[in-house]
């Protein structure tokens, strides 16, 4: 039996207050979500300067596996000891991580500084939403959930650009040090403003439900990341590692049914909403990664395009995904309603999806914007909302781990979803190739996959050739992402829609939202303590001026 002495007591935030909050979680977010983009230029001289050509894979590999492994973690311990503690806990963890991997002087040096750089990066990004869902209430977070995408979409197309000016005119370690002035700007802005209600809940951590997670977790991303590429699917390797993550997976499952202080509560499943938003969540992170890695291969190998102006022309997906947001979140705010968007949004990817999947070696870029930005907006009314959805359904005491479990289920289906489109497209380029290489000529799939240079030195009939096969494996990949999305609509409309809450579970101001009286009036105390209770939702306009 666990208790809580919350000490709340704290006042309403203003507007104001809630963005100088905001600015220093999302310059966290940000730094975090840079660190994973911006070092994607920088692995080729790493890998000349540092030496273990073969280790360069997991200088990603680690960061994704602790982040990943950790998410759920920060999640539960943020429910028993707070919020603002832990949250800049992970940024210090972040911070240390990054100056080790600056100061790395070999591969495995830095592979391991990658691993902590992850711990601390997957809690930080987690903590910011779930902190957001603290001191905002449901009902007015879809005024603020726009910086979130904007977020994601400055760091996805600058990342790469940083990363190879930092290269270019300083040295590989800036892409590193970096983010230190950020992270420190991050610590500074909310340790003088973020003051949440102190924590104190007897309850113990489940350790051992920890440890089974995250290695049966890492043995199956390692399996999915692996397979394929290092080894064959049936490779002794890639079996033991499926079947030693699928074993330890269902011994955390019956261990989290047996514990009394579990890491991830399956009484959370118990929910109808909470259930189809984690599970859609999974669905969309395959979705969101499978765009995120194969369209910078079609715009690189297909059209030729460098990594440079791959990520440029990247540009109107992150618009629609910022721009649907935005707008979405306003008019969930404005309206109360959220089911809408997200059905739209997966019906919008799978068309997306199946214009994608049209595209060969005639496209113009210009059509290939316009297929991207039709998918972001898509994707941008998904994304965000499946949180603020789980977040309404959750009570104060496990928003953390709501929060850390949706975002858990969407990193674990992009990872996988990678894994195995990675899979299916290696197996049609083979194929492939083979059909229409000229007879005599042999090419090696995985020596031009990612090398454009290579196959612009190629003689012209079999730079043809392989375009074509390349451009034919991506679009497969694209028309099997359809399903996918027609199984996320499926999801989102068996999501069931409640009022929004309209009262934070931290005192928040007030904003001129429908039915919520006049802007500005705090939440009293006693709504504060029972705001896991959802109010009804007025209808019109007389509901309205009779809640007055």
């Amino acid at each position: 039996m666990s208790t809580a002495d919350d000490t709340s007591g704290s006042q309403p935030m203003s507007h104001r207050e809630i963005l100088v909050v905001l600015a220093g979680l999302l310059t966290g977010m940000f730094l975090v979500a840079l660190s994973q983009t911006s070092i994607t230029t920088a692995l080729p001289t790493i890998a000349g300067e540092l030496g273990g050509v073969d280790l360069v894979a997991w200088i990603v590999t680690a960061y994704l596996l602790a982040a990943t492994a950790a998410t759920p973690l920060f999640g539960r311990i943020s429910d028993v000891y707070g919020r603002d503690r832990i949250f800049k806990l992970a940024l210090i963890i972040f911070l240390a991580g990054s100056v080790l991997a600056a100061l790395a002087p070999t591969m495995v040096w830095l592979i391991a500084a990658r691993a902590v750089q992850g711990v601390g990066g997957g809690g930080a990004m987690v903590l910011t939403m779930t902190i957001i869902g603290d001191i905002l209430s449901p009902r007015e977070r879809g005024r603020y959930q726009g910086y979130l995408g904007a977020v994601f979409g400055v760091a996805a197309v600058s990342g790469p650009l940083v990363g190879g000016v930092l290269v270019d005119q300083l040295d590989w370690r800036w892409v590193f040090w970096m983010n230190v002035p950020l992270g420190a700007a991050a610590l500074v802005v909310t340790s003088k403003v973020l003051h949440l209600p102190s924590r104190r809940v007897q309850q113990r951590i489940d350790y051992l439900g920890a440890l089974l997670l995250v290695v049966g977790v890492s043995a199956l991303l390692l399996g999915a990341a692996w397979g394929g590429n290092q080894y064959a699917w049936g490779s002794p390797v890639i079996i033991t590692l499926g079947v030693t993550g699928v074993v330890l997976s269902a011994l955390f499952v019956l261990r989290q049914r047996t514990t009394e202080h579990p890491i991830i509560p399956l009484r959370l499943f118990t929910s109808r909403t909470f259930s189809l938003a984690a599970s859609g969540a999974f669905v969309v992170g395959a979705l969101m990664f499978t765009a995120m890695v194969f369209l910078p291969v079609f715009l690189q190998l297909v059209t030729g395009a460098t990594a440079t102006e791959a990520g440029l022309l990247m540009g109107p997906l992150m618009a629609g995904l910022i721009l649907a947001s935005v707008v979405s979140g306003r008019l969930i705010t404005r309206t109360g309603r959220y089911k809408r968007y997200p059905i739209a949004g997966t019906a919008l990817s799978g068309l997306a999806f199946a214009l994608l999947a049209t595209m060969d070696v005639d496209t113009t870029r210009l059509q290939a914007g316009v297929f991207m930005a039709l998918l972001g907006i898509g994707l941008g009314m998904v994304m965000q909302n499946l949180i603020l959805v789980a977040q309404n359904d959750a009570p104060a005491a496990d928003l953390g781990i709501v929060t850390a479990t949706v975002n858990f289920t969407r990193t674990l289906g992009g990872s996988i979803g990678t894994a195995v489109f990675g899979a299916v497209m290696a197996a049609g380029l083979t194929a492939r190739l083979r059909r229409t290489l000229p007879e005599g000529t042999d090419v090696d799939p995985a020596a031009v996959q990612g090398t454009p240079q290579a196959i612009l030195s190629m003689e012209t009939e079999v730079r043809d050739a392989v375009v074509e096969a390349f451009s034919g494996s991506v679009s497969t990949v694209f028309v099997a992402s359809v399903p996918l999305a027609v199984i996320a609509f499926v999801l989102m409309w068996l999501i069931p829609e409640h009022p929004l809450r309209e009262t934070a579970h931290i005192g928040s101001a007030r904003t001129d939202l429908p039915g919520s009286g006049v802007a500005g009036a705090a939440v009293p105390p006693e709504t504060r303590r029972s705001s896991w209770r959802r109010p009804r939702l007025p209808r019109n306009a007389s509901d309205r001026r009779n809640r007055r």
